[in-house]
């Protein structure tokens, strides 16, 4: 599939490196706002099969109707093989993972491990498999990123029993999913909308009959209209199909490494993005945090 701007942020004049900031920022944000919107609506009845939900049954027909728009002849960039293995990485898998976790493990748990574990282990997978060595910014930029996400998460970051091992597990696994999309997606230089195509149509034609078959759609109407318009807006729109567009091409422009350091920000950017939201004030300790993250990201990004 290809579109006739294939890189539209480098239409702006903006190096390679600067692009690739611009779309992981985007990502980041806009998963902050995911992140957000999701506690809303966890306090309005969701929960968390809901909004992956509402994530597929949104992003699946829209990039469908964009596959039978600029790719008529229906013929992807990617082999089958490759669209098996990004279906399963970045596909229901890591949202079952991510959402599931959740049962049993708090949130700052979540909040900690799966970004960390993206960062750290998008560093080795890249090391181990595509022979790039880790700087001395990145290697700097990972510790700062770790600290800063033990400092937004607070004490509840350290406190665990043996239920939330499980949780804790099943969040690093997700992170080291994604770990594995991003280093794939530099080895075999992997179009953005092809990839985002192929996540949506799998949890469309996997999450959503299983979902419906079991649920229906009950769990959507006692939400409020503005709600269940954000729900779409956010879930579908945003995070199911620009954000992952966004991340794709940050991989694209700076690698898979300095490119997992963006997802550290998604805690920051939810705490900020859901003051309006849920009334939830930072505190000192968090605050600390998200500036200690974005030193972390810079070094990582534009240290030697």
């Amino acid at each position: 599939m290809s579109f006739v701007a294939t890189h539209p942020i480098r239409s702006l004049n903006t190096s390679p490196v600067q692009a690739g900031t611009i779309a992981g920022l985007a990502a980041a944000m806009i998963w902050g706002g995911y992140l957000s919107l999701s506690r809303a609506g966890v306090s309005a009845g969701l929960d968390g099969y809901d909004v992956a939900f509402l994530r597929y049954v949104v992003a699946g027909p829209l990039m469908l109707l964009a596959w039978m728009v600029f790719n008529p002849r229906g013929r992807p960039n990617m082999r089958l093989g490759q669209a098996l293995a990004v279906a399963a990485l970045l596909g229901p898998p890591f949202v079952f993972l991510s959402v599931g976790g959740y049962a049993y493990a708090p949130l700052a748990h979540g909040a900690v491990i799966l970004p960390a574990t993206l960062t750290l282990g998008g560093f080795l997978l890249t090391r181990m498999f595509l022979r790039q060595k880790l700087t001395k910014g990145q290697a700097t930029g990972a510790i700062a990123i770790i600290l800063g996400l033990v400092f937004i998460a607070g004490p509840s970051a350290f406190q665990s029993g043996v239920g939330a091992l499980r949780g804790d597990a099943m969040f690093a696994l997700a992170g080291l999913l994604w770990a594995g999309f991003s280093v794939l997606q530099q080895r075999w230089k992997l179009n953005a909308i092809d990839v985002t195509t192929v996540v949506s149509l799998a949890g469309l034609v996997t999450v959503v009959p299983v979902y419906l078959w079991l649920r229906g759609v009950d769990a959507f109407a006692d939400l409020s209209g503005p709600m269940l318009s954000a729900q779409i807006i956010i879930q579908g729109v945003l995070s199911g199909v620009v954000a992952m567009i966004a991340f794709a091409k940050a991989v694209l422009y700076l690698g898979a490494a300095r490119a997992a350091t963006f997802p550290a920000l998604v805690p920051g950017f939810a705490l900020l993005i859901g003051i309006p939201l849920t009334m939830e004030i930072p505190g000192p300790l968090q605050v600390v945090g998200i500036v200690i993250v974005g030193l972390g990201l810079v070094s990582a990004i534009y240290k030697p």
